[in-house]
């Protein structure tokens, strides 16, 4: 079986493991980095941090091994005034000369600043042997994120922004990067996306505040903006088909799209349930079968308790009264017996 539950310190090296195949700033293959993120992780599950500071991590564990197979992320705020949220507005200008009967549109890039951003998603990873399973486990790890802020609604903004990574180099560079943020700062993609983490005052102060005409970038550049990477085309469709939406913006570091969504009306947030446990009906001494049978994420919850938060992909009953029928194998991975409550979603 595989569950998701909160990431614990002790995760280090399975988590390294897994950074290791992408090397994001979200999750950066960085032994250091990385413990400060799981240290900042546990102090927000356990309401150590105040709301607005706290970063989510998320690990997928076969239970069968013990082994850190995957992780996302969820940051209830990105963009503050100390660390603004940063990006590039893609707009477009109409330009006409009649003397030469010219007409032209211009798309041109403008920089932008949150600093009372959204809340943000990321961090998602899946060991490559594990992809393409039945059991749908990238998805699970992309979806348990919009149950917990559903389950702490007022822990997260009313927008939430995810930022797809584009097509890169053979090399991890971004062709973005190269012909125009290198220009502006002398760091390369990966300084600059790196210290752009803790650290954005750089763009603030050396970026230029004027339009970036795109026409004036290589045509290999131009093509890119906006555009999903292959490994990134995925999550692209799982995020457009609960409500997410292209924002007309990109990274100014590598030029990947903005998705963004009402926080309220991404499906899964907006179809968040509660219940009360009870038997499923293969153990259950009645043998009565719940009137709807759903396939879907169950999550638990207990404050004090280690794990905190775990959930699994399972197939679960729904009464007509609410509540929420398991099997004794899915009550044992949550860690919760009949009259317990858990939250859950249809996927």
């Amino acid at each position: 079986m595989f569950r998701i539950r909160e990431a614990f310190t002790s995760d280090l090296d399975g988590l390294f493991a897994v950074a290791r195949h992408l090397d994001t700033v979200n999750l950066p293959a960085d032994r250091d980095l990385l413990a400060s993120l799981l240290d900042r992780s546990q102090r927000s599950f356990s309401g150590e941090l105040e709301e607005r500071q706290r970063e989510f991590l998320f690990v997928l564990e076969d239970t069968t091994s013990g082994r850190v197979i995957g992780s996302s992320i969820v940051v209830a705020q990105h963009g503050t005034r100390p660390a603004p949220h940063v990006f590039f507005d893609v707009l477009e200008e109409q330009r006409y000369s009649s003397t030469l009967d010219r007409y032209f549109v211009h798309r041109y890039l403008r920089i932008g600043y949150h600093f009372d951003g959204p809340t943000e998603i990321g961090g998602l990873i899946l060991l490559p042997e594990y992809r393409g399973r039945p059991e749908a486990l990238g998805k699970l790890l992309s979806y348990v994120r919009f149950l917990y802020i559903a389950m702490h609604r007022t822990g997260f903004r009313d927008e939430v922004l995810a930022e797809l990574l584009p097509p890169l180099g053979e090399d991890g560079a971004s062709l973005l990067w190269e012909s125009l943020g290198r220009h502006f700062t002398g760091l390369s993609y990966q300084q600059a996306d790196r210290l752009s983490k803790d650290n954005k005052e750089f763009i603030r102060g050396l970026f230029p505040e004027g339009p970036i005409y795109v026409a004036l970038l290589p045509p290999d550049v131009q093509a890119m903006i906006g555009e999903v990477g292959p490994k990134t085309r995925g999550v692209k469709k799982m995020l457009e088909q609960i409500g997410f939406e292209h924002a007309q913006r990109i990274d100014p570091f590598d030029g990947g799209p903005h998705y963004v969504a009402h926080t309220d009306e991404i499906t899964l947030v907006r179809g968040a349930r509660t219940g009360r446990v009870t038997a499923a009906a293969t153990d259950a001494a009645t043998g009565t079968v719940p009137p709807e049978v759903r396939l879907g994420l169950v999550a638990s919850e207990h404050p004090g308790r280690t794990p905190c938060f775990t959930a699994v992909t399972t197939q679960f009953g729904v009464s007509s009264t609410g509540e929420v029928a398991l099997d004794a194998a899915t009550r044992a991975a949550l860690g919760v017996a009949p009259g317990d409550t858990v939250h859950h979603v249809a996927t």
